[in-house]
């Protein structure tokens, strides 16, 4: 019975171990995407270290030749602590540190490794226990099994519910109570049991309490990684969302990169509504696409005349934010609480592709195009979808980063909408917390007639208005590739022009 227990108890250790082992990997590569950016290069260079990792991790197991089973419950305890802690240590890391990716892989190389060790110990620790056949068939399939679940796991219920780092510290802790477990059922092959026995307690407790403190661990990481004091912080199934105050002066970021400040948003997000607009009197209804904080969406209210406005962005967790917070709804004018707006979280992609109704203006108020996931939104494909939801007369807005730090990649835009056959008038502004920066109007045929402001604008006069359109040399049109799906020349373009950007 004894021996029946201790084998059963093996073979659940390599489920669980699966299950930990992908978890950790997971974590890591999107809290690379979350601060570094562009989440395929992350993922992709994130899972080949680790699995790079994990084979050095079995080639080093052929030289632990005897105490197999107390290696394995030591190797049980050290990752417990190195992985469960491992989200937590790298956000504290990342504003303290020249080169982030120093700590990253080297992290990725030590857990990879310590899991590369387990199974191959477990089979050996196994192979007296049970039959080749039996052991092999069963111990790869729960390894599997145990990867599936954790990959289910991690963007369905850990990441919305837990967050990164409490996800980390909690399977840490499932780490180190295999480890005890093993020892408590097999502790009568084990000298010394109770010091190991300690060892894994105090790791548990270890994790224990960094599980309970995991939002103020977090929170205390960020006021480093942030100039003003964070208020509010949150982890969803799509992005990190952060919020800071300083003074008068609310700033929200988005897996680490400015989106507005509450100073000079107004600018942004006149110059993105109004210059189209301003052009369409007989504008009824109205299609945001992003622009979940609602910026946006308060400008279009301006005009009486619009009937209904569709907000089609992502992440829930944005809308509800800017839809419930007090500080947030007074700086967009309770704008996505109005009758008129029905809001959509889903991919704008896969949106208007079903879409099948037709909107006199349509606003496209993504990030950059830091990543391929973002970039398809840039792309003839897309710009077709929107041409086929634009009704006749109509005009379609988006945001195309600065045409002075990026500026072939403003021109990539450009060039990518003209090529899904639409008339373009590209226009840019001057929002001091970014720069200057690009947008471009874009409708079947220039828009005719004198644009009509709204009254209470702060930034826009019928005055400077034009002036918007008039490119300095610096800026100005030079030759640009088309962006397709299929290559996607607008995310490495735009990515080398940052990088090479001194501020």
């Amino acid at each position: 019975m004894h021996s029946r227990a201790a084998r059963l108890l093996l073979l659940a250790s390599v489920f669980t171990i699966a299950t930990c082992g992908l978890v950790y990997e997971l974590t890591a590569g999107t809290l690379a995407s979350y601060l570094l950016g562009d989440s395929v290069t992350q993922f992709s260079t994130v899972i080949g270290v680790y699995l790079f990792a994990m084979g050095v991790g079995s080639w080093l197991s052929k030289f632990v030749e005897r105490g197999l089973l107390v290696v394995f419950i030591r190797v049980e305890f050290i990752i417990a602590l190195i992985g469960g802690s491992a989200a937590a240590l790298l956000f504290a890391l990342f504003g303290h540190v020249d080169s982030f990716r120093v700590p990253l892989y080297g992290l990725i190389l030590i857990i990879g490794a310590l899991v590369g060790l387990e199974i191959p110990l477990l089979l050996r620790i196994l192979r007296d226990r049970m039959e080749f056949k039996d052991l092999v068939a069963q111990v790869l399939a729960l390894d599997y099994v145990g990867a599936l679940l954790g990959s289910l796991l991690f963007p369905l219920l850990l990441v919305p519910h837990l967050g990164l780092v409490r996800s980390c510290f909690l399977f840490g802790i499932l780490n180190a109570v295999v480890g005890l477990a093993a020892l408590w059922i097999l502790r009568d092959e084990i000298p010394r049991p109770w010091l190991l026995g300690s060892t894994g307690l105090f790791t548990l407790g270890l994790l224990g309490a960094g599980f309970a403190t995991a939002d103020a661990l977090t929170t205390w990481s960020e006021s480093y990684a942030y100039t003003d004091r964070v208020i509010f912080a949150k982890t969803t199934r799509y992005q990190r969302l952060v919020l800071t105050r300083s003074g008068d002066d609310l700033r929200l970021f988005l897996n680490g990169n400015l989106q507005f400040s509450s100073r000079d948003e107004y600018r942004y997000h006149e110059a993105l509504v109004h210059p189209a607009l301003a052009r369409l009197p007989h504008a009824r209804r109205v299609l945001v696409m992003g622009g979940g904080d609602g910026l946006a969406m308060r400008e279009v209210l301006r005009y009486p005349q619009i009937e209904h406005v569709t907000l089609v962005d992502l992440d829930p967790e944005m809308t509800r934010l800017f839809s419930e917070q007090e500080l947030l709804t007074a700086l967009n004018a309770n704008a996505l609480r109005d009758p008129r707006v029905r809001i959509a979280n889903t991919d704008a992609f896969t949106w208007l592709k079903a879409n099948r109704e037709r909107y006199d203006l349509i606003v496209a108020d993504f990030p950059d195009p830091s990543n391929f996931s973002i970039g398809k939104l840039y792309t003839t494909t897309f710009f077709a979808r929107v041409r086929a939801a634009l009704a006749d007369g109509g005009a379609f807005v988006v945001q195309c980063t600065s045409p002075y730090v990026a500026r072939r990649s403003f021109w990539c835009i450009d060039a990518t909408l003209r090529a899904a056959g639409l008339v373009t008038a590209p226009y840019h502004a001057h929002v001091p917390s970014f720069g200057e920066w690009g947008f471009i109007m874009a409708a079947f045929a220039p828009l005719e007639g004198e644009p009509r402001l709204p009254a209470g604008l702060r930034f826009l006069t019928a005055a400077n208005l034009p002036q918007l359109f008039d490119f300095p040399p610096d800026m100005s049109a030079v030759p640009a590739e088309i962006n397709r799906l299929s290559n996607q020349v607008l995310v490495r373009t735009f990515e080398t022009e940052w990088a090479n950007y001194v501020h």
